[in-house]
């Protein structure tokens, strides 16, 4: 198989892990640096964002506000995993933008979100503790087992092959 077959092959088992997942694992830091690891639902838009519908009383929540950046993970389950010290993952460093009620793109992203998870939203959305965040990818890394690693285009989703880091 050529480097080409490989990466058209390696973009749509990327693609297939992030529409297999309903929710993403969430990687934030206090305002004093103190990290938290959580897990949200999530939509993502065309653009690529991810949108995650959170409660004050999480942690992560007050980290988003007072320190608005965050990394997410997507990975394989363990049960469907081939060896657990190479599991397929997708791993995004976010900035974070927290959306006013008012937004047009907060109501079509909790209709995006009631659409996808039904009426449990519609019932946090009621709720004035509950906050829309749009996590905006600003580089992210796919590994789809040992010795395959790739940088992920955030801009179109598309992958070339990890270089090893200079130390």
């Amino acid at each position: 198989m050529n480097e080409t077959e490989n990466l058209s092959e390696r973009t749509i088992d990327f693609q297939e892990l992030l529409t297999s997942q309903q929710t993403l694992l969430l990687s934030t830091a206090s305002a004093s640096c103190v990290p938290d690891l959580s897990y949200a639902p999530f939509v993502r838009d065309q653009a690529g964002y991810f949108y995650i519908f959170v409660s004050e009383l999480a942690c992560h929540t007050a980290n988003l506000f007072n320190n608005p950046l965050a990394s997410v993970m997507f990975i394989r389950p363990e049960s469907e995993a081939r060896n657990l010290f190479a599991r397929e993952r997708a791993v995004f460093n976010c900035s974070v933008k927290a959306l006013d009620r008012d937004e047009p793109t907060y109501t079509a992203q909790l209709t995006a979100l009631q659409d996808k998870f039904g009426e449990v939203v519609s019932v946090l959305r009621s709720l004035s503790d509950f906050h829309l965040f749009a996590l905006c990818p600003e580089s992210g890394q796919y590994v789809a087992g040992f010795g395959r690693a790739y940088t992920i285009n955030v801009e179109d989703d598309t992958l070339s092959p990890l270089t090893k880091k200079q130390g």
